[in-house]
């Protein structure tokens, strides 16, 4: 191999020998040293520790207790739940079954429609909007009769718009659990009035509620505390059920509900800084247990987490580093640094105790790289470290392609590097 580029250059040498002001003599101790570097184009496997960053935990440390039968606290950015208690248990849903649909009416249907309610969902019993056989409303004051006032009429009326049927309905929103990978989770009406094969967990409730939240729309909709409806050409206010809407000013949604098997429900989100939270508590006994467990849990996420940006931090930390361990390998216009991106879904804001700052570590492996680098070619691995269990962890790829130096390359910027040297000196 030595030999074969010592030929190549010594081919181009004498063209190099006319440009470069170099001394044969000069150019031949040249072709000596990069022949000995050109074989050199990986890096061996490394493992680097750096300095200790804050790490979120669980809410172990709880002075207080969550009555609520089931309960869970949901990190939006990080998917990490910070709080559970009994999160996989099968139960009712109550009208937070709405979130649900609300979402697919959003998807399917267009807002503007006019809907003319029918009998079977003027009949519809429990918390109503008060919709009337052959009453005309289109399907967007539906939605926020749906949401704000939890109107099982107005839930009918849009599983029949959509679908035809209430069955059909559900339907749809069994595909959807289906994508969501809401493998606990069963729907049979768009109301959530009880029923033994209508049922979710705490943890597919928060993964489906976190979905919905990312429709501007729902986020609308759940965030209104008042709002007038036009039924029949005429105006009817409501006003949200959720009580923590305007009591809590980091609150911003979503469902309240209640029947006699899911006891009351309260689904929350809540926002302060860039820490995003969906809070969840099932079967209260009643409206003041399910109220003060939310704000209790809210409240304290608050006061004790904060978020640190890990995109960041790892920028910072390992771009210079990933560009020193590969040498060999061609960067455009000889210089610069390789450009890096991050494992798609990586959360750029991970929550962190504020009594854990010290409790962290961080460490970069990766397994030989040869050049050429394409783009999408994973670079290495970090994983983040509390007290030597691992909590998380990650890739970085090139997002560009990085070509394999040659040795017409290295003869040149060596000759650059030399000229350069004795100018100076």
């Amino acid at each position: 191999m030595v030999f074969i580029v010592q030929l190549y250059l010594i081919y181009y040498g004498g063209s190099l020998f006319r440009t470069s002001g170099l001394t044969m003599y000069e150019l031949f101790i040249t072709i000596i040293i990069l022949s000995c570097l050109i074989p050199i184009s990986y890096a061996d496997d490394v493992s680097e520790e750096i300095a200790p960053i804050p790490v979120n935990t669980d809410l172990s440390d709880l002075n207080f207790e969550i009555f609520s039968r089931r309960a869970i606290v949901y990190e939006r950015n990080s998917k990490c739940i910070l709080f559970e208690k009994n999160i996989d248990e099968q139960c009712a849903m109550a009208s937070t079954t709405k979130i649900m649909t609300c979402t697919l009416i959003l998807e399917n249907c267009n807002l503007q429609d006019q809907v003319t309610i029918s009998q079977k969902s003027a009949s519809t019993g429990g918390s109503r909007l008060g919709l009337s056989t052959n009453d005309t409303i289109s399907v967007q004051d539906l939605l926020y009769g749906l949401m704000l006032c939890s109107g099982n009429d107005a839930a009918v009326a849009l599983a029949e718009y959509c679908s035809g049927s209430v069955e059909n309905f559900a339907n749809l929103m069994n595909s959807k659990a289906r994508e969501l990978s809401l493998s606990s989770t069963h729907f049979v009406t768009p109301h959530g009035l009880d029923n033994p094969e209508h049922y979710t967990t705490v943890r597919n409730f928060a993964t489906l509620t976190d979905y919905a939240l990312n429709n501007p729309l729902f986020l609308q909709i759940v965030g209104t505390k008042f709002y007038d409806v036009t039924i029949n050409g005429v105006s009817k206010s409501i006003h949200n059920t959720n009580e923590l809407l305007g009591y809590l000013p980091t609150v911003y949604g979503v469902k309240t509900g209640y029947t006699s098997q899911a006891g009351r429900c309260l689904v929350s989100s809540a926002k302060n800084k860039d820490l995003d939270i969906i809070v969840i508590v099932l079967g209260a006994d009643t409206k003041k247990i399910r109220t003060t467990d939310s704000i209790k849990l809210i409240n304290y996420v608050f006061d004790n987490y904060g978020t640190i940006n890990l995109a960041d931090l790892i920028n910072q930390k390992y771009t210079e580093y990933l560009t020193a361990v590969l040498p060999y390998i061609n960067i455009p216009k000889l210089s610069g640094n390789i450009s890096t991106e991050l494992e798609q879904n990586f959360p750029t804001y991970y929550p962190i105790k504020k009594d854990q700052l010290n409790s962290i570590s961080l460490s970069l492996s990766y397994n030989q790289l040869n050049a050429p680098i394409y783009q999408g070619e994973q670079l290495c691995s970090i994983d983040f470290f509390i007290e030597n269990n691992k909590i998380l962890s990650t890739n970085i790829y090139s997002s560009a392609y990085i070509n394999k130096k040659q040795p017409l390359d290295y003869l040149l910027f060596f000759i650059y590097q030399y000229k350069n040297f004795y100018k100076v000196h």
